[in-house]
């Protein structure tokens, strides 16, 4: 709108000033501009709490430039290794490098490598830390009754106990994976509220939680055949993925579509997701980055399950229509953004089956 775009015009003089005067080696990256205008829009607005997004890592991000009341480090897998590092041990220090001395870090327990990275830079700064665990139900194979259904869409319903009260959790961010990121989301208000004073209530945090939507994220799609769109662009979210699928359609007819960024895990995605499908059907995003559709079949023919090539993602998605099977669509945060653009200008949008979720 106008006032992004005076924002961004703003940025952008300030940016070509400082690289004239010398006090800046090249133009900032695109990212690094849209973050500086976030800290603009965020100062003029008068916001009470801003919650910022790390891009890649941590260390060397741009959002790392704040001096922040919390810092937050969820699960932690292996990704953007390029830049990060190759185990977990590397890549952990990166994300730690959001901690500040004597400062908080809400986390929960994770693998061993990556607890004992994060301990050292704990030790090595004083950090507070704050574990989330307690906000986690106790939620197991047994444990159904925590996964419901509202109109067809998934939902956990549980209650947690926090800031002296019982809370009705109702979270739309279906797989269990999503009730460790919840109570991330929960410590760190119950931490807001009892350390730094903001005015957060129990009725606040069930609100928020139940108010929060996350496109893209095993977004279901009531079309027929129904769609889910999940980008799952790492074994991590692969693994996520497949726990999903397999609660909510165990025994029903897949398939996959597939596209990838060629400097991802593609065989090891492909290890764990593709023996869920019926077909897999391989499609090349627009990207530079991007693996072709012809490529991803030949890294992923091992997996025994077959591939169909598609170049073009309405073809893919046309295909896999036909076939009348449940349709998963994922792969990379690109494919799916441009799959859930598509399926709204479709006929989909005026049928009546359909409902985005």
């Amino acid at each position: 709108d106008a006032e992004l775009a005076e924002i961004h015009s703003r940025m952008e003089t300030t940016s070509e000033t400082l690289v004239r005067a010398g006090k800046l080696d090249q133009h900032p990256s695109f990212f690094e501009t849209l973050t500086a205008m976030a800290f603009e829009y965020f100062a003029s607005a008068g916001i009470d709490l801003a919650v910022l997004e790390v891009g890649i890592g941590g260390r060397l991000d741009a959002t790392n430039v704040a001096d922040p009341l919390l810092s937050v480090i969820t699960d932690i897998s292996l990704d953007h290794m390029e830049w990060l590092g190759n185990t977990l041990a590397e890549i952990t220090r990166e994300k730690a490098g959001i901690l500040r001395a004597n400062g908080t870090l809400v986390t929960l327990p994770q693998l061993p490598e990556v607890n004992d990275a994060l301990a050292e830079r704990v030790q090595e700064l004083n950090v507070r830390v704050v574990n989330a665990a307690s906000f986690v139900p106790p939620v197991t194979p047994a444990a159904e009754g925590f996964l419901s259904e509202d109109n067809g869409t998934p939902v956990n319903r549980y209650a947690i106990e926090g800031l002296d009260s019982r809370i009705e959790v109702e979270s739309h961010l279906a797989g269990r994976h999503q009730l460790r990121n919840v109570a991330l989301a929960i410590a760190s208000a119950v931490e807001l509220k009892q350390s730094f004073g903001y005015g957060i209530t129990p009725d606040d945090i069930a609100k928020g939680i139940a108010q929060t939507r996350w496109p893209g994220r095993f977004h279901v799609i009531a079309a027929n055949p129904e769609i889910v769109l999940d980008v799952a662009h790492n074994p991590a979210g692969a693994w996520a993925l497949r726990s999903a699928l397999s609660t909510r359609y165990d025994g029903v007819p897949l398939t996959l579509v597939f596209g990838a960024m060629r400097d991802k895990a593609i065989s090891e995605i492909a290890e764990i997701l593709f023996p869920l499908a019926d077909e897999v059907i391989a499609t090349t995003v627009h990207s530079p980055r991007a693996a072709t559709a012809e490529e991803i079949r030949r890294m992923t023919q091992h997996v025994g399950v077959p591939v169909h090539v598609e170049e073009e993602l309405s073809d893919a998605i046309g295909v896999a229509r036909r076939a009348g099977r449940t349709i998963a669509i994922t792969g990379s945060v690109y494919l799916v953004g441009a799959a859930l653009e598509q399926l709204q200008t479709t006929d989909l949008r005026s049928s009546s089956a359909f409902t985005m979720r």
